[in-house]
């Protein structure tokens, strides 16, 4: 590993509307081919890369069970929806010449892989970026659980979530101009501040198996680089104090 990487084997979660772009509903295919470009460069330093992308940006299970729809169909529409987002991210970076594995956890052999620990582990050895779909295969489970669930499965040194903003703040930056930044913070404090990072359970099981949590902006051209190098504009969330 070159001896500027700070992590060796991480996880992406990006939202489903991260691919938006400007849009309201689906994909902007030059969104989804920037965040590919940033992939690409960080799995070029050598860094084993896999991810989580979730499906908001064209179905939400929430959103579908508040409609009368039964809450897990709903969530497993969901799921359905990741698949989507995730064979485009697959296309995408294999323009860039990264060879991509989409693993399901929802069988669906004839569009990508069963999820199996084991070949998922295999493939990022062999220097494959792998993409995890339909979340944990369970309703009532978020996509950020599933982030957490596959980080803790890889072994991965980190969970990194790109959002749309340079890190966890105490409201958003976009509405409170006067929003507290974080820069490090500890899995209870986000626990009892209720800072909305990701849902409690995705935080407890990133807790239990110590893996940190860096929040950076997906926006940034060469962000995820940046924080995979230790630089870069993060807040870090792990077991160590934030008054360090």
């Amino acid at each position: 590993m070159p001896a500027d990487l700070k992590y060796r084997r991480v996880l992406l979660k990006i939202s489903g509307e991260a691919l938006m772009g400007e849009r309201e509903y689906g994909q902007d295919p030059s969104v989804v081919g920037r965040i590919a470009a940033e992939v690409s460069q960080v799995h070029a330093l050598g860094v084993e890369v896999c991810m989580v992308i979730g499906g908001g940006n064209i179905f939400r299970g929430l959103a579908g069970a508040a409609n009368g729809i039964e809450r897990a169909t709903a969530d497993y529409m969901g799921m359905l929806a990741t698949v989507i987002n995730s064979l485009a991210m697959q296309s995408a970076l294999e323009r860039l010449g990264v060879t991509t594995r989409v693993l399901s956890a929802i069988s669906m052999q004839a569009v990508c892989e069963p999820y199996i620990r084991r070949r998922a582990i295999r493939h990022m050895e062999k220097g494959r970026a792998v993409i995890f779909a339909a979340g944990t295969g369970n309703p009532f489970f978020t996509t950020d659980t599933a982030a957490a669930l596959r980080a803790s499965e890889m072994g991965c040194d980190a969970l990194l979530k790109g959002t749309k903003v340079d890190g966890v703040y105490s409201a958003d930056p976009k509405k409170m101009r006067n929003a507290e930044r974080f820069d490090r913070l500890t899995y209870l404090e986000v626990l009892s501040r209720d800072l909305q990072v990701m849902d409690a359970a995705a935080i407890s099981l990133a807790r239990e198996n110590r893996i940190p949590i860096l929040v950076f902006s997906i926006q940034d051209s060469g962000g995820f680089a940046d924080v995979v190098t230790g630089r870069g504009r993060f807040t870090i969330i792990s077991e160590e104090t934030s008054r360090e």
